[in-house]
């Protein structure tokens, strides 16, 4: 997937480009400055860096990455929270929009980030996490890059109230009962829905071969009619489904693809898919939401509060999963 958050160490992160956190002045900061400088090899790090100088507060530049596994270090230098309102926002934007387009300038395929500023410069981590999402999923949008959000412990990843608003009442009190009614109902509901537009969900056939011969659309079939009724194009969906252009290249010339749940559902969210178009076209490739699994409890979250928002599903997911689609 282009993008995808993990828990772990960044200077372990395999990637073209490892952004680290860094001090204005060329010398050794803390926190993630110090472990790449570390990893990176101290003294020849430090001495590229002072061929950079002084790095303006939001901008960004490189040296080579020396021992990490990586061919660049992009430093950028994050702002320091105040109250903000002294552009401390502007500035941490700026920050993942310089990164990555200089990430891009220098030929890179893969880019590993840390939630920048949410440590030292104690930017809150909700509002650090937004920004990050945002900027990533911009750039993400008109651009073709790997891209990994690197979170060193669960303490460093919140979310906001006004990002994910009533995910834990959703799933610890309401959802279960409701998923529990949509799954027992839900053939019913589907039989029904089918009835008034005049079709039968298992049409009556004399033997099996007839039977088999009258099947319904694959996956594949119905994902690509989806995207043609809502007028969109390839490119579009795939990086709103945060989807890899190989992946998807796969699915159109298989008629018989059969996609993860995760990428099953990564296309109900990137087409805009309602619960009862989410659950048929996870019929069709074998699949059903279930009320005992928390990972789906979240995917219904988003798609009945309507929020197709790829990125902050993952964010979800990741927080109370550990896990992205």
């Amino acid at each position: 997937m282009p993008f995808r958050i993990i828990r772990g160490d960044i200077t372990k992160i395999r990637a073209d480009a490892v952004v680290n956190t860094a001090n204005p002045e060329p010398t050794v900061g803390a926190g993630t400055d110090t472990a790449i400088y570390n990893a990176a090899g101290r003294e020849k790090l430090l001495a590229a860096r002072r061929g950079i100088g002084p790095i303006p507060r939001g901008a960004a530049a490189a040296t080579p990455a020396f021992a990490l596994p990586a061919k660049y270090i992009i430093h950028t230098v994050g702002p320091v929270w105040v109250d903000g309102r002294h552009g401390e926002r502007e500035i941490l934007r700026s920050c993942y929009e310089s990164s990555l387009a200089l990430a891009e300038k220098l030929g890179c395929e893969s880019a590993a980030f840390p939630l920048i500023a949410a440590g030292s410069y104690g930017f809150p981590k909700d509002e650090a996490l937004s920004a990050a999402l945002s900027e990533i999923g911009k750039f993400l949008l008109s651009h073709d890059m790997e891209v990994t959000l690197a979170v060193f412990d669960r303490g460093a990843f919140e979310l906001s109230g006004t990002m994910f608003s009533g995910i834990r009442e959703f799933i610890d009190q309401n959802m279960v009962e409701r998923m529990e009614a949509a799954e027992y109902a839900g053939p019913r509901r589907i039989r029904e829905n089918r009835a008034l537009a005049g079709t039968a969900l298992f049409p009556p056939e004399k033997d099996l071969e007839s039977a088999l011969r009258s099947g319904e659309d694959t996956f594949q079939q119905r994902l690509l009619r989806l995207i043609d009724r809502r007028g969109l194009d390839d490119v579009t969906v795939y990086k709103r489904a945060n989807v890899d252009r190989k992946v998807f290249s796969k699915l159109r010339c298989n008629p018989d693809y059969r996609p993860s749940k995760g990428t099953a559902l990564s296309f109900a969210m990137a087409l805009r898919l309602d619960m009862p178009e989410t659950e048929d076209l996870l019929a069709r490739a074998g699949m059903a939401l279930s009320p005992s699994s928390k990972f789906d409890l979240i995917v219904a979250y988003f798609i009945t509060n309507k929020n197709y928002d790829i990125f902050e599903l993952n964010a979800a997911l990741f927080k109370y999963c550990d896990t992205c689609l």
